[in-house]
């Protein structure tokens, strides 16, 4: 564990070291944030990340963080719980609530509980309040590289009180060093998705990936013109067991990824509008499509859609979401 940076309150942020399966990365307390990830006979970093704690703080779109306590877009910022009205930060678009608000999960310093060669176990309290969500939220995070190339990633969470969690790993990953996605080959195992408006809040429609920019059920290059993605994926109504969901593949470097996933949905997001003067780990300019944001949660603005699943944690509840990415080489 090494000291990466201080934050403008003072508090230090930590990095920690964990190596395993072929697997090394470095996570940092700072969003629970995987700052990189390496694989054994690919000498490029698999996600985007910077090198130094000022460029998180000031241009990075939530790169390896663990955005919470609720993923995605909540229309207007507006929640309504047990009759109980609650107005969350608008930080997205000015008008929208976006991963947990302003200062989330995912821009929050992260305590940690404990790490060993292979494993960091990350803790944060968001007490009530906390950007205009209802009751005390007490997360935690364990990311194990395993045996097989497995990067394990465990959310659980509990509260005092009715509130929303739908946490989220936010990595943008990329499999070859060409500097973009764009003919990354991606696959998911999903029928439907959830079309948005113009400021990409979901309409409440399920429609049928058949026949559209949006059919991966066989693979397909991330990059095809519009519409960018920008979606969720319906996996299924509710979460389920461990499954493989999805895949990632360069035929450049002849890297793969398996995303296996217990989630509901999937946000793909394929970098289209990053546009960072500050460069990534290796060098590399961060551009358009430059990396792949796939986002296991549940689905966005649920609260707004009975018919969706939906992110209601209670009293008495646990929150358990368990996702792996899988990485291959030849």
């Amino acid at each position: 564990m090494t000291h990466f940076g201080q934050l403008p309150s003072g508090e230090s942020v930590e990095r920690v070291a964990i190596s395993g399966g072929g697997l090394r990365a470095h996570v940092l307390t700072y969003g629970a944030v995987l700052q990189d990830l390496f694989l054994e006979g690919h000498a490029a970093p698999l996600v985007l990340g910077f090198d130094n704690l000022a460029a998180y703080l000031n241009h990075s779109p939530y790169f390896g963080a663990t955005a919470g306590r609720c993923a995605n877009r909540i229309r207007d910022g507006h929640l309504e719980l047990d009759g109980q009205s609650y107005q969350l930060d608008t930080n997205f678009l000015g008008k929208h609530c976006l991963h947990g608000g302003v200062a989330g999960m995912g821009k929050k310093l992260w305590r940690l509980e404990r790490h060993d060669a292979s494993a960091v176990v990350l803790r944060h309290e968001s007490p009530d309040g906390d950007m205009g969500f209802p009751g005390d939220l007490q997360a935690r995070l364990r990311i194990c590289l395993l045996e097989g190339g497995v990067l394990d990633i465990v959310m659980e969470a509990t509260t005092n009180a009715p509130t929303l969690c739908n946490l989220a790993h936010h990595s943008y990953f990329v499999l070859d060093d060409s500097g973009s996605v764009a003919d990354h080959q991606l696959q998911i195992a999903a029928q439907r998705y959830t079309p948005v408006d113009e400021e990409l809040i979901p309409t409440g429609e399920l429609a049928s990936v058949v026949g559209t920019r949006f059919d991966f059920r066989r693979p397909a290059a991330v990059a095809q013109g519009q519409p960018l993605l920008d979606h969720n994926f319906c996996l299924s109504n509710e979460r389920e067991a461990l499954r493989p969901m999805a895949w990632l593949r360069s035929s450049k470097s002849g890297v793969s990824m398996e995303l296996r996933t217990t989630e509901p949905g999937l946000q793909v997001y394929d970098g289209a509008k990053v546009n960072i003067d500050p460069p990534g780990l290796d060098g590399r300019p961060m551009r358009a499509n430059a990396g792949i944001a796939l986002e296991p949660q549940v689905w966005p603005d649920a609260n707004h859609h009975p018919h969706f699943p939906q992110a209601i944690l209670r009293p008495g509840q646990s929150y358990r979401q368990h996702t792996q990415y899988i990485f291959s080489k030849g």
